[in-house]
């Protein structure tokens, strides 16, 4: 589900009541703990933190006049998702994001390649978005990009 909001505030005041709680709790996670040089940003129709083009004016390499993307947060129609680039890019990383998510949760992650859906509101582990947030620098994800993607 695609939103039409031009802004992280539109976006919020759009969503159902059941979803505005846990998607404003992650989005105060994911802005607490984003490295220095990621900013916010409304992008495919959902919250989205991107290295901006001031930072990297290479873009992204789907479409350069778009940002580097590194991480969006969205209420689809039976979940609120949560989509890490990073992740999906380190195993290491993923290796860690599954054995904490398991730690903390009383039900099975559900996940895509870089997609962590939540379908139950009150089994979100906020802090655990937050540290995956913080885990990887901004010079890092970009590093890592461009080694997956730049010849």
């Amino acid at each position: 589900m695609q939103s039409k909001a031009t802004s992280p505030k539109q976006y919020l005041d759009e969503l159902p009541e059941d979803r505005k709680q846990p998607v404003s709790k992650l989005r105060q996670q994911i802005l607490s703990n984003l490295p220095k040089g990621i900013e916010e940003a409304m992008i495919y129709g959902m919250l989205g933190y991107v290295v901006p083009h001031t930072v990297y004016p290479d873009g992204y390499h789907c479409d350069p006049k778009s940002p580097l993307p590194f991480m969006n947060l969205a209420s689809q129609k039976n979940f609120v998702a949560v989509y890490s680039m990073v992740l999906y890019s380190k195993k290491d990383l993923m290796d860690w994001f599954i054995s904490e998510y398991a730690k903390r949760c009383k039900y099975k992650l559900d996940m895509g390649k870089s997609c962590i859906r939540f379908k139950r509101m009150d089994d979100i582990p906020f802090d655990l978005i937050g540290e995956l947030t913080a885990k990887v620098s901004t010079e890092e994800w970009i590093g890592i990009y461009e080694f997956a993607f730049k010849k």
